[in-house]
């Protein structure tokens, strides 16, 4: 469904599992950006009421998930750490199209928040079936499918605002882009790094 051409070595769980604290940390503060970025694409875009609508949904959910991101976080004992660079976000980032008109850029803010949640998306579901820690693994789970939805519907918005741009080209370059940039990620204790 995701279409991802690179998937994340299950490896990966080990390096998540011996560092709990620094992922729950990074994983709180990806939703905390998630939910950011849905609000400055409504800023950005705010005379588009129907996206509008489906985006405050998707920031409040993302604001929800930061809370029990957090509450993993303070169950356990831990503090959440410091913020750090997302290399993989700002390497995705670099391939949106900026200084075109407004639709192309549109588009490709859509496109770009469907491929994180889509990788999103991948790394939870590998958390849920290979972490040994069951409170987790039902977390992840649930997360999966809620970040499974929110791909979707970025995806869905982005096509009904093309104004006749092709969105499934397009898509198919952000993947290519991906699936070359993903390379160099999943050796590290970050939600995408």
């Amino acid at each position: 469904m995701l279409g991802l051409k690179l998937p994340t070595d299950p490896r990966w769980v080990n390096i998540a599992e011996k560092n709990i604290s620094d992922i729950l940390t990074d994983h709180a503060f990806c939703e905390q950006k998630a939910c950011s970025n849905a609000i400055s694409i409504i800023v950005l875009f705010p005379e588009l009421s129907g996206m509008v609508k489906e985006l405050m949904q998707i920031a409040q959910e993302e604001l929800d998930h930061f809370k029990q991101v957090h509450d993993k976080l303070t169950e356990r004992g831990f503090v959440m750490g410091r913020e750090r660079k997302d290399e993989y976000v700002n390497e995705l980032y670099s391939f949106v199209r900026k200084g075109h008109v407004r639709d192309i850029m549109l588009v490709d803010r859509l496109l770009f928040s469907a491929m994180i949640e889509a990788r999103s998306c991948e790394r939870f579901k590998i958390l849920s079936e290979n972490i040994k820690d069951p409170d987790l693994a039902a977390f992840y789970h649930e997360l999966m499918i809620s970040e499974a939805g929110h791909y979707t519907t970025f995806l869905k918005l982005a096509k009904e605002n093309a104004k006749g741009q092709d969105v499934d080209k397009r898509w198919q370059e952000f993947l290519d882009f991906e699936g070359k940039i993903i390379e160099k990620y999943g050796k590290k204790q970050t939600m995408h790094g």
